[in-house]
């Protein structure tokens, strides 16, 4: 009996770990800060920005993947037309929307100064490029295609 258990067990475990790979789950703000913190501030900081900066090319890489699988679409060519215009609109204000909302998470420091702010910053930045990212990814999988 105990041994039927741990295997199903086993096999439950297997199953959440492969819907979370599967969902797609994006690591946090909180998260890369924590996984930064074995640094010093200075240090943290270089790996938030380095974390910011992969987030980017990531999230560049699907904004291209996106428009190239729109100019495959079996559609129509002014709908095409059009969901490339929407992507391009929908790009530059994600980025307005993630400087001000980065800028709102990073004046949650208060008081704090310099590194402690751009630590809040730069992780807000790697967070929201990710999300972005796989957004990007999920909402254009299923187009068909020529």
């Amino acid at each position: 009996m105990y041994a039927m258990n741990k295997h199903l067990f086993c096999l439950l475990l297997m199953a959440i770990s492969a819907c979370h790979a599967w969902a797609g789950i994006v690591q946090d703000e909180r998260t890369a800060r924590e996984e930064c913190s074995e640094y010093s501030q200075a240090g943290m900081r270089r790996c938030l920005a380095e974390k910011a900066q992969a987030s980017e090319v990531a999230l560049k890489q699907a904004e291209g993947k996106a428009c190239s699988k729109l100019g495959k679409w079996i559609e129509d060519a002014k709908y095409v037309n059009l969901a490339k215009a929407k992507l391009e609109a929908s790009n530059k204000e994600f980025v307005r929307y993630r400087e001000s909302q980065c800028a709102f998470n990073s004046s949650l420091g208060g008081g704090a100064i310099g590194n402690a702010l751009e630590i809040m910053r730069l992780a807000c930045v790697f967070e929201l490029n990710a999300r972005r990212a796989e957004q990007l990814g999920s909402v254009t999988r299923d187009i068909p295609l020529k």
